[in-house]
């Protein structure tokens, strides 16, 4: 089989990486945002279930069909949107709207629509826009140091040995050597675990013109421009050809299907992804995709387990976190960083779209990747050298 035969320990520890950086950093908003329409611990579980399964299928089965890395992820704006934005709403309303929203992603996904769009962004603002996205936790790693020095630090160096030794393997050591300096001071806190099997729990969707206007059709607008389209650029900017239409489609028609148990928007990763179509994750392009098929398992195993893998991610040190993404996208960043000030003619309007993207502002609930893609192709049709006019004849 050929996913036996591409196999590789950097893969598993990559999918690992993938799903502990994309869990610890927004579960908590998603749990906030289940609660803001009142949903009750047991279908906070069921919601965990069906995002898990979700993520993990779908990772899994466009990972094999492209043979290319294809990791998804859950909305974390629209999980932020639900908690600002749905007070007032029922659960089964919020469920009616999930169920609208994931009928218009799957729309713009089969129907080439949002493809269209897409290729009409400039190879260095979608760079610009990539390098933006991920340069907060390339920081991170180092901001680490001041909280946690001694463990930062020693995991930065082996980064380095290992990657001048040994570079398939350098995540691997990396993370295990910061998990045995955590364990050693006593900061892995797995102490009262208990894993319990989550229950997928059917909500029936009620559909309402206020729900539809005010939470299905902004969920799609936050999930579509900040999570598909960094999400879209990861994937070129790493050199992956993924056909964009039936991959959001069928992120579509996954978030439709599980909808009623809690799934309210899946779309395409973005800073998780990179992890996975880095040089990290294989030193040979056409075997990461086996990456991305371990981070669907792990997933999956977030879907069994619901809300009690929370406690699972919970234990690792956020320093430890930190240093091991910010470690893992160096390779990424610097790409993006590469690609976007390639051409004179476009290196202002990409500065400009990376430091908008980094900025982290929001506007309207949508997220700074969309401002900054925004901001980048605005300054690219202002700056951009007007074509010479024809001098009359004398």
């Amino acid at each position: 089989m050929s996913l036996r035969k591409d196999f590789s320990v950097s893969a598993l520890v990559a999918g690992f990486v993938t799903v502990l950086v994309g869990f610890t950093s927004s579960a908590v908003i998603v749990f906030q945002g289940a609660q803001a329409v009142g949903a009750n611990p047991a279908e906070i579980a069921s919601w965990m279930w069906a995002l898990g399964w979700g993520m993990g299928l779908t990772c899994i089965g466009l990972s094999l069909r492209y043979r290319m890395p294809v990791v998804t992820a859950w909305s974390t704006p629209g999980a932020a949107m639900l908690i600002t934005g749905a007070a007032g709403a029922s659960l089964p309303e919020a469920i009616g709207a999930f169920v609208v929203s994931a009928v218009l992603i799957t729309i713009a996904g089969f129907s080439g629509l949002f493809e269209r769009l897409i290729d009409r962004i400039p190879a260095a603002i979608g760079a610009g826009m990539l390098a933006g996205v991920l340069l907060r936790f390339g920081m991170d790693a180092f901001v680490a140091m001041k909280t946690q020095f001694g463990m930062a630090l020693p995991m930065f160096v082996a980064y380095l040995l290992m990657r001048r030794l040994s570079p398939r393997y350098a995540v691997l050591l990396t993370l295990a050597l910061g998990m045995t300096i955590a364990a050693a001071q006593g900061l892995l806190r797995f102490e009262g675990l208990t894993l319990d099997f989550a229950r997928p729990i059917w909500t029936t969707p009620a559909f309402s013109v206020s729900t539809i206007i005010g939470i299905a059709v902004p969920l799609f607008v936050v999930t579509m421009a900040s999570q598909n389209v960094p999400g879209v650029t990861v994937q070129r900017a790493s050199g992956f050809a993924v056909p964009i239409s039936p991959t959001i489609g069928w992120t579509g028609v996954a978030t439709l299907l599980l909808a009623p148990f809690g799934a309210y928007a899946l779309n395409l990763a973005a800073i998780t992804a990179a992890i996975c179509t880095g040089r990290e994750a294989h030193e040979d392009p056409g075997k990461r995709y086996v990456a991305a098929v371990f981070a669907g398992v792990f997933y999956c195993l977030v879907g069994v387990f619901g809300a009690t893998v929370a406690a699972v991610f919970a234990a690792f040190p956020k320093e430890l976190i930190a240093v091991i993404a910010g470690l893992a996208l160096l390779g990424t960043i610097g790409n993006g960083l590469a690609t976007a000030l390639a051409r004179e003619s476009e290196r202002e309007s990409a500065i400009i779209t990376f430091l908008v993207t980094a900025s982290g502002v929001s506007l309207f609930g949508i997220g700074s990747a969309f401002w900054g893609l925004v901001a980048g192709i605005l300054a690219l049709l202002v700056l951009r050298p007007r074509p010479p006019t024809a001098q009359a004849p004398n």
